[in-house]
Parts: structure tokens; C-alpha cells; sequence
């Protein structure tokens, strides 16, 4: 579901009425795909390994619970600008850390909905020019294999059931039984959504879910368990929240998360310009 943006435009002129065409490109993001490195292509980030600390920062851990284990890094200055939010660091590197049950077998798990096991993930930013070093990965944890990945941009598409989506091709008269989805809708859903439905490992644009919009998870997390689906604040919430970053389950690291789902780390933008990356929240999803 990444492609260049003149692809998307094509098929929406095909398939919908002028009106709704405009409304659904305009919903279309930039993106930045990143995928296993070969032979001489840059690397513009890493799974596993061991991450490059700042000097003297002990390991992130979840209080009580034990250290995280190290998922990704991403070198802000080696993705595609055209394809990340303006107001993403042009250097410096971002860390992503989760809490992925090695120590304790499971037993504690990261759930967006329960605030109490939030600090299971964890992002850190690490300036250009801050002195690092490579840290060893606590006793108790396996690192994860490498895996050099490299970047380029893509254009990145709404989840089809995003209720925002659907007002965009339904004109706000979205049905309440998917089965009533005008068939022209359905026609070109089928144009845009067949084909390659890997998730994979891409930072900023629309997130690709497993099983539903994850800015509605962080939304309902933010407001609190006894929020109704349908409180209008829940779509005002939803839309405060961009995608950081996804990563998917990669073979290649030896990295699954429950049954090939999928972590995501969304924040807010006000947050990203202010490098507030604490206040990023994680999501996952599985099959």
C-alpha cells in the first residue's frame, strides 16, 4: 500500500467521482519505506545489534520489571526529507526499545490501554555530535541479529476502514454494514488495497495495520478505558497522533512479535518538533 503519489491520483480519477477523488488524495502522506540493505546501498537504519548509547546513560528498563530490549535505530540524517514529517530531526538517531517478554517469559506485557506498563517502550533521541558508545546488551537478554536497512520515499495510503477514509469516499454517508459500501467504492478499495499486504518497516506516513486504525488504540488509551467507541473526542484524539514508526515482525533479525504482528510508535507533532519523544506511545497488532 506504498506507491508514488501519481499512481494513487490515477487510480482515484479512474474509480471515483471528481469529489471524491479530491477527498481521498488529499488524505495521502509521504512515507519512508525502509527495507533490508544490499550489496553497496546505504544504510539508513538497523534492527538489532547493539545500540550506540550515549556515554554514561545506563540501559533503558522498565521499573520493576527489568531492561528493554533493543528493536531499531534510525539515522534521522540518512532518510529521504521528501518523505518524513517537516518537523522529524534532520540528524541525530532515534532508538527504539520494547520490552519483548525475554526476561520473564511473557509474563508482563506492553498494553496501550493500561498506562501502568507504558514505560515497556521506550525512544530515545541521540543528538549529532553527542559523544556514544556501543552498549553491552544486559545479561538475561538475547540481542537481536543485525540488519542493515536501507531508506526511500514512498506515498502512503489511509487504512480503508480509517473512518476519516471512509468519509472521504462515501461523501460522510458511511454505511453502517461494510457490506453496503457502494460498489464503486468497493471497486476501487480493491485497486488500491490488492497485491503486496506486507506491513513491513516504515517510518511516518499512514501506519499500515493488522488489524484496525492504530491511532484509535493510542486515542481511547489517552482518554481512558471508559471512553464509548463512539465519543466524538475519540476521532478529535485520533487525529492528534502521527505514525514515528513501524517495525514488523523481520525473519531476517529474528524478530516476531506475537503472531506476525507489528509495533507502532505514534506521536504527536507538537511532540516531534519539540523532541519530546518520551511522550511517544506504542501500539502492537497481530494476525
Amino acid at each position: 500500500m506504498t506507491a508514488s503519489l501519481e499512481s494513487y491520483e490515477a487510480l482515484a480519477a479512474e474509480h471515483l467521482p471528481p469529489d471524491a477523488a479530491a477527498r481521498w488524495t488529499a488524505l495521502l502522506r509521504q512515507c519512508v519505506r525502509l527495507r533490508k540493505a544490499s550489496g553497496t546501498e546505504p544504510t539508513a537504519a538497523q534492527l538489532g545489534g547493539e545500540p550506540l548509547l550515549p556515554a554514561g546513560m545506563p540501559w533503558p528498563e522498565w521499573p520493576d520489571h527489568g531492561p528493554l530490549s533493543f528493536i531499531a535505530s534510525i539515522d534521522c540524517a540518512a532518510l529521504p526529507r521528501n518523505g518524513v514529517h517537516p518537523a522529524f530531526p534532520e540528524d541525530g538517531t532515534l532508538l527504539l526499545f520494547f520490552f519483548d517478554g525475554q526476561i520473564d517469559d511473557g509474563n508482563a506485557m506492553v498494553w496501550v490501554a493500561d498506562p501502568e506498563t507504558w514505560a515497556g517502550a521506550r525512544v530515545l533521541y541521540v543528538p549529532a555530535g553527542t559523544e556514544t558508545a556501543a552498549a553491552a546488551t544486559p545479561a538475561g537478554l538475547e540481542p537481536y541479529p543485525r540488519v542493515d536497512l536501507t531508506a526511500a520515499a514512498r506515498c502512503s495510503v489511509p487504512d480503508p476502514w480509517h473512518p476519516r477514509s471512509l468519509d472521504a469516499l462515501t461523501d460522510g454517508d458511511v454505511p453502517l454494514d461494510p457490506r453496503e459500501i457502494p460498489p464503486h467504492v468497493k471497486t476501487f478499495m480493491d485497486a488500491v488495497y490488492s497485491g503486496n499486504n506486507s506491513i513491513g518497516h516504515q517510518v511516518g506516513g499512514h501506519a499500515r495495520p493488522v488489524q484496525g486504525p492504530v491511532e484509535y488504540e493510542i486515542a481511547h488509551a489517552i482518554l481512558g478505558p471508559k471512553t464509548q467507541w463512539t465519543d466524538p473526542r475519540l476521532d478529535e484524539e485520533a487525529q492528534r497522533w502521527i505514525l514515528l514508526a513501524q517495525i514488523d515482525t523481520d525473519a531476517d533479525a529474528n524478530m516476531m512479535w506475537g503472531d506476525c504482528g507489528t509495533l507502532y510508535w505514534l506521536i504527536r507533532p507538537e511532540d516531534l518538533a519539540a523532541r519530546r519523544f518520551e511522550e511517544a506511545r506504542l501500539t502492537w497488532q497481530c494476525c
